[in-house]
Formats: C-alpha cells, sequence, structure tokens
C-alpha cells in the first residue's frame, strides 16, 4: 500500500510547501482538494495545470487523486452535477491522476431514489472518465455514510470507470463493523481514507492513532486481501482550523501506518 495526505489538512498551501511536506516525510502521493479556496482547482488555466503536473513529477510525488465535491445523490437536474464531475475528471486528467471524489449528498431523498439519482449521474460521466482514464470514485458519506449503501449503487451503475473511496470514519460512525464494510466495497475498491477521532460524538481530527477508530483491523483486513491501493490520511484541519498544524504529524502517522502494515504483512 502507499501512504498519501489530504490538502484539507493544509488549507490554501502552496503546491510548493505542499510537496516539500510530501517528500520530507516519506509520502508517496497527496490527495488534492479541489475547492476554489485551493490553489489546484477546475477553475485552474491549462498551462497551470501543465506546471502543477511537472512539480509533482519532478519531486516524484503523485497526485493519488482528486476531492472534488459534487454531490451525486443530491435532488435538482442531472446536467449542473454531471458538468461539475466532468470538470473535476479533466481536471484529474490534466494533473495526470487517475481518480476523481464525488460525495453522495442525497440529503433526506429516500433511499431507492437517492440511489437512483447517483447511480444514474455516475453512469452518465463513466464514459468521459474511461476515455480520460480516470476513475470516478463514490464515497461513503453523508446519506451513503456505510459501504453497503455505495456499493448498492455502484452495483447499478455497472461500469469499470465508477469505483468506491471507504472513509473509515464514516462506516464506522454507520455502525458497520470493518470486515463488513470491506466486504461491501472490495468489487469496488479504490481508494483509502483513513483519520481519527475520539468518539462518534466528537469527531474533531486527533493525530492518527490517537483515538477510536479501528487503523489496525483496518490495515489487517486489506492486507489479507492482498490489496495495494492507496492509504490517505484526511486531517480535516479546514474544519477545525483550532486543532495543531497537520506538519508536525506527519511523520508520525507515516511510522504508525508503517507499523500496521508491516505487522499485519
Amino acid at each position: 500500500m502507499r501512504l498519501a495526505f489530504s490538502t484539507l489538512g493544509v488549507p490554501a498551501m502552496p503546491v510548493e510547501q505542499v510537496l516539500r511536506m510530501a517528500s520530507e516525510h516519506g509520502y508517496h502521493g497527496v490527495e488534492l482538494r479541489a475547492h476554489s479556496e485551493e490553489p489546484v482547482n477546475p477553475g485552474l488555466p491549462s498551462d497551470e495545470r501543465r506546471q502543477v503536473a511537472r512539480q509533482f513529477g519532478a519531486a516524484g510525488v503523485e497526485i493519488s487523486a482528486v476531492a472534488a465535491y459534487a454531490k451525486v445523490a443530491a435532488p435538482g437536474d442531472d446536467g449542473p452535477v454531471i458538468d461539475e464531475v466532468g470538470a473535476a475528471l479533466r481536471l484529474a486528467a490534466d494533473l495526470g491522476s487517475a481518480r476523481v471524489r464525488v460525495f453522495p449528498g442525497g440529503g433526506d431523498l429516500p433511499a431507492r431514489e437517492a440511489d437512483a439519482l447517483a447511480a444514474r449521474r455516475l453512469a452518465a460521466v463513466a464514459p468521459l472518465a474511461d476515455d480520460l482514464g480516470v476513475r470516478v470514485l463514490l464515497e461513503t458519506h453523508d446519506s451513503h455514510r456505510g459501504g453497503a449503501d455505495v456499493a448498492r449503487v455502484l452495483g447499478l451503475v455497472g461500469h469499470k470507470s465508477a469505483g468506491a473511496i471507504w472513509d473509515v470514519m464514516h462506516t464506522w460512525l454507520a455502525g458497520e463493523q470493518t470486515q463488513a464494510s470491506h466486504r461491501a466495497l472490495a468489487p469496488y475498491l479504490d481508494y483509502v481514507q483513513v483519520k481519527d477521532v475520539a468518539s462518534a460524538s466528537d469527531t474533531t481530527p486527533l493525530p492518527l492513532g490517537a483515538g477510536a477508530l479501528p487503523l489496525a483491523d483496518t490495515v489487517e483486513v486489506l492486507s489479507r486481501a492482498d490489496w495495494d491501493g492507496w492509504l490517505c490520511w484526511e486531517y480535516e484541519k479546514r474544519w477545525y482550523p483550532q486543532v495543531p498544524g497537520l506538519a508536525d504529524l506527519l511523520g508520525p502517522a507515516r511510522e504508525l501506518l508503517t507499523r500496521l502494515l508491516l505487522e499485519s504483512a
């Protein structure tokens, strides 16, 4: 497995500094938060996209994923959602990344209706994703927090360019056991996000390994399945500005994940 961290933990940090942190702390990749607040987003001109791709290539660091904010199960017309996902897919392709994260965002819609919306929109963008060599990945989140929820949608899509991101906190909050989450997501799994929090009632981000999330169990399950994808630490400092900075936590987090990987081998 390869290790990455998300720029959600370093809000608005210039690419040069992000790459310096990744190199100094031994991370193989970086997940780029593709929001208008960030230096890399779908509005970035073509020449600047090429520059970012060159910077990552020169540093020997991969863009593990582009984290977009489209909500594929949200109520409303399909067109704006499909356009938003398409813009993120083109950004990822220009940057040389193979993955785009999207959210469910089904709100209070009945599950069957939210599933149908998400599946229809993912099926609509899957051919473009395939043409660009990028997968669009539905994250376990909000209205589809459990692995079974996301698997239900992706089973309806039935396209190789539509897959899953397993956010371990959300499947845990959904009450799924680690093995059950993996079993549901395994046919579609492309990417895993790890993090840590104190409890279900206090999701303030903690240093990796300092909280209640089943990190060791997650790595063990993935190792037993011979899964060799990305483990990305998503430290949500953007939403919790009071927590410590990411820079001093990256080294200990890498050491923890490396130890868990070795113990599970």
